[in-house]
């Protein structure tokens, strides 16, 4: 009897994530359902989850009334150009407030944090009207360039894994004469390593989603996103919905396939920092 207490308590938490992850999981799996089936199939109790006949033709559509290939170069440039600025200023500010002694760092943390209260979209008229003066508005400068001046909460990040490095590593590489940026790039980056990709993902996927920015920055078509691109083909599409369906698979997928690819350092980069 005690085994079998001890079996069921074991099994309940597994049942109750299969439970929850089905809950998450089925909205998923009714948009790409819905994206193989014919128009008249769409709010058909028959034709169950997915159809018997799939319709691929719906993503050739897709292709066919959107120019996929502008839109995704042009997303590309603004998804990963930030990854490359976070992860090449996010270290080093996180590395000069956490193990550089000098004394602003006490005093630059705290203004690191205070950024992250207050809300972006505070922000968004004193910012629109600097780029404007700045001629950069209808550019992809005001999506990039920011990210190469580290953001706030990949700097917190980065610097709670750093703090917990034994500070014997870098005492001892001061000793044999290593400077600061050859401390951070032979001793810290590569044991960052996960928190690095764990920024990368999230920079990532924050800036690949982001339709509120580029819709503020850009007019000109030929520089529209995917984001901007599918808000635009909901509009046009109205009831045609197997057709929004396969378009929001378009988008959808490359962030879950990149997601699940880099799954395990993303939990490892997060569990290493001791955030919850």
């Amino acid at each position: 009897m005690l085994k079998v207490r001890k079996f069921i308590a074991r099994l309940l938490p597994y049942i109750f994530i299969c439970l929850f992850s089905v809950i998450f999981i089925m909205p998923l799996l009714w948009m790409v359902g819905t994206s193989l089936k014919q128009p008249i199939e769409v709010f058909s109790h028959e034709s169950g989850l997915f159809p018997g006949n799939p319709q691929w033709g719906n993503y050739a559509d897709v292709f066919k009334r959107m120019k996929f290939g502008t839109y995704l170069r042009n997303t590309l440039i603004t998804s990963v150009l930030p990854v490359i600025g976070q992860l090449l200023a996010a270290p080093m500010v996180a590395y000069s407030i956490s193990r550089v002694p000098w004394k602003g760092g006490k005093y630059i943390f705290p203004l690191v944090l205070f950024t992250m209260m207050v809300p972006g979209q505070v922000t968004q008229i004193p910012l629109f009207a600097t780029w404007s003066h700045l001629g950069l508005t209808n550019t992809f400068w005001p999506l990039v360039l920011p990210a190469f001046f580290g953001g706030a909460y990949y700097v917190f990040l980065l610097r709670q894994f750093m703090l917990s490095v034994p500070a014997s590593l870098l005492e001892a590489a001061r000793i044999d004469g290593a400077g600061e940026l050859r401390a951070l790039y032979q001793i810290f980056i590569p044991l960052c390593k996960p928190v690095l990709i764990t920024v990368g993902l999230m920079t990532f996927m924050g800036h690949w989603n982001d339709l509120l920015t580029p819709l503020i920055y850009l007019h000109d078509g030929s520089k529209y996103t995917l984001a901007i691109a599918l808000q635009r083909f909901l509009a046009e599409a109205k009831q045609e919905w197997e057709l929004l369906m396969a378009a929001s698979t378009v988008f959808t997928l490359p962030i879950i396939v990149i997601f699940f690819i880099g799954q395990k350092y993303f939990i490892e980069g997060i569990a290493t920092t001791g955030l919850k």
